[in-house]
């Protein structure tokens, strides 16, 4: 690796700690720029998967004020993600990336579109539970569990805008803030990275330097996307998901 390729994968890291703090996505930055150094596609990926692991637990901090209140939720949806994220992780190594490439832009629009319609439909939901008398499921029930095992699953596998499916997951089914929503998004991705990197180190190959570029770039991107973030009111929060989430799509589309 020249040493402008290499300025180029720490400036795609920090781009991609910023971007993930903030939404999701960063791996739209640093994987066409680890395949154009000339890394093969699956030793680019888990040397991302891997360099992004300090920036999601950078960005996880510095949201840490968002957190309060929200550590036992956070460790039960922890470990549906632990479990999710591993399983993507087997799936990588034991399915063509082929098999997500139809469904992956597919999830990425409906979760765009529950982004645009949560503040509407949270208020839909919350009156008919009121019609009914009841407050409905705890931490968004058996429906929010699935959804983030499904999203922990593809974010294992390839993780581009897992971030975007699990705002609008939780943003849809948790009575909360959306910073709340997206400080728990922080721990979520950090802990998916964390397992699918753990697994990629006992059976796949990868380029250290790349990884080491990558995990400074993103910690220090994690601190940058923490500090812009928790500025952004919620309207401008939701239209960066949707910026990114169309640009997600786009890619994944034509690449």
């Amino acid at each position: 690796m020249s040493i402008w390729e290499a300025v180029a994968v720490f400036a795609a890291g920090i781009g991609a700690g910023t971007i993930n703090t903030i939404v999701g996505s960063g791996t739209l930055i640093t994987f066409p720029v680890l395949l154009a150094v000339g890394l093969p596609p699956v030793t680019a990926n888990v040397s991302n998967t891997l360099g992004l692991v300090p920036g999601s637990i950078s960005g996880a901090i510095g949201y840490r004020r968002e957190l309060s209140g929200q550590h036992r939720r956070a460790l039960r949806f922890g470990a549906v993600a632990l479990i999710g994220g591993l399983a993507g992780a087997i799936l990588l190594l034991a399915l063509p990336s082929s098999a997500f490439d139809t469904i992956v832009p597919a999830l990425i629009a409906l979760a765009l579109v529950l982004v645009i319609a949560q503040p509407r439909l949270s208020v839909a939901l919350r009156a008919r539970r009121a019609r009914k008398g009841t407050t409905g499921p705890r931490d968004g029930g058996i429906a929010l569990l699935t959804g983030l095992l499904l999203a922990s699953m593809y974010g294992g596998y390839f993780g581009a805008a897992q971030g975007v499916l699990y705002l609008s997951l939780m943003g849809l089914l948790l009575n909360e803030d959306l910073q709340r929503v997206n400080a728990l998004k922080n721990v979520l991705a950090a802990l998916v990275n964390g397992v699918a990197a753990i697994f990629f180190l006992f059976v796949a190959d990868f380029a250290w330097s790349a990884v080491l570029l990558i995990a400074v770039g993103s910690a220090l991107g994690g601190q940058i996307g923490a500090t812009v973030g928790r500025r952004l009111p919620p309207t401008a929060l939701r239209a960066v998901i949707v910026a990114v989430g169309l640009v997600a799509i786009v890619q994944l589309v034509i690449r």
